[in-house]
């Protein structure tokens, strides 16, 4: 069993109040759930109304299909989302 660990780092210039940031960060996580079957929440940054700390897990019996997933998460928030992406680590158990 192969456990993938994403840890997503966003910035939200364009937020000025934690509402705002809410807003963006749901949008991000609901259009993920909708397009991948992996699990995401915001686990980080959660005082700071301009960045976010995103997590996403997905489980396999092949790490290169966990890896290849992640990558694609990553890769979907980049090109679509209304936030920055500016950091990611992708960790395999």
């Amino acid at each position: 069993m192969q456990v993938g660990v994403c840890r997503i780092f966003l910035r939200i210039p364009e937020s000025q109040s934690l509402k705002q940031k809410r807003q963006v960060v749901k949008s991000v996580i609901d259009r993920v759930k909708n397009r991948f079957n992996v699990a995401i929440a915001e686990v980080g940054a959660l005082d700071s109304h301009q960045t976010a700390v995103l997590a996403t897990v997905t489980v396999s019996n092949d790490s290169r299909h966990v890896n290849r997933i992640l990558s694609h998460v990553v890769n979907f928030i980049e090109d679509t989302a209304s936030a920055e992406l500016t950091d990611y680590e992708i960790e395999l158990n």
